[in-house]
């Protein structure tokens, strides 16, 4: 079910979210907690289909607010409930002109009571997330480095500004590299591992950010680059780790699967998905506790890694 609210206001909605969920037999109970999707317009519905899967997982109010400060000033609203909001409830909200001045105040009467807040930009993140005005009222923070146009200085910035809660969906789709990698480590021969190598796209922040990681957790010198576009266009290409045994290359070759090569073994092939923006959502909000080595990585492991090569 869709309600379209056009020149409304917050109390109005309210009223009506409630009606909604009355008429079509659907109630607040068992939602777990509330997802505030900010975009500046363009992103919104695909972020409010990520949301939707995921809230298989996780029952939850969704509420996307789209900022248009430019526009004639006013609030347009809709109400999705039912089979167009997957199991949760959906509240759009387009905030024009001088209406879009004051965002907390336009979503604090939408919150679900005594729930956690999730705040989300998928597409222009404000500069200080966490004291942003829909930022300070949320236990988590996600942000996403990815989305364009990509600059390497937005890791500086998350590193610079990061606060405990925050997050950014470039580290949550390194998930999969990040356990190959500790999975080949564990095995023998236990030797040190001497050097690294990253290489990965140019519009790819997860590149930075697993060179990042992997000097945190090694304590060794890592080169890093950016390849050109027409080189490998998209996500990380290969890590190289240096051992006195030889070398291990774990290296994509498409999509979905990977080589793995170590010395005196056959070369395997791997599964190695990209990650999705649905799975991407829902691994982060398994967790409302501040992601500590997510942390870590963006603060110290970056400050400890040499700027890229070319």
């Amino acid at each position: 079910m869709i309600v379209d609210l056009p020149d409304t206001t917050v109390s109005t909605i309210a009223k009506k979210l409630v009606s909604v969920r009355e008429e079509g037999g659907a109630v607040a109970l068992g939602r777990v907690l509330t997802l505030v999707i900010v975009s500046t317009g363009g992103l919104d519905e695909e972020a409010i289909d990520a949301a939707n899967a995921a809230s298989r997982e996780h029952p939850m109010r969704v509420i996307v607010l789209v900022v248009e400060p430019d526009a004639p000033t006013g609030l347009d609203a809709q109400i999705r409930v039912g089979g167009d909001a997957g199991a949760s409830e959906v509240v759009v909200l387009r905030a024009r002109g001088a209406a879009a001045g004051n965002q907390e105040s336009l979503i604090n009467g939408l919150l679900l009571p005594d729930a956690p807040v999730v705040a989300w930009w998928p597409d222009d993140p404000p500069t200080d997330t966490a004291h942003s005005p829909i930022g300070r009222i949320a236990k988590r923070r996600i942000t996403d480095a990815s989305t364009e146009p990509f600059s390497p200085d937005r890791l500086e910035q998350l590193g610079s500004g990061y606060e405990p809660g925050d997050t950014d969906l470039a580290w949550t789709r390194l998930t999969h590299w990040r356990e190959q990698l500790a999975a080949v480590l564990d095995q023998p021969p236990f030797e040190p591992v001497t050097a690294v190598r990253v290489v990965g796209a140019g519009s790819s922040p997860s590149t930075g950010l697993l060179a990042a990681w992997l000097r945190l957790k090694l304590d060794v010198a890592v080169e890093w680059h950016y390849t050109d576009a027409e080189e490998w266009a998209h996500g990380i290409r290969s890590v190289t780790l240096s051992r006195s045994s030889g070398d291990i290359v774990l290296e994509r070759t498409n999509a979905t699967d990977a080589t793995l090569t170590q010395p005196g073994q056959p070369t395997h092939d791997i599964v190695l998905p990209r990650r999705s923006l649905r799975e991407c959502l829902a691994e982060e909000l398994r967790r409302l506790d501040p992601d500590l080595l997510y942390g870590r990585v963006i603060t110290e492991g970056w400050e400890l890694l040499d700027p890229p090569t070319r």
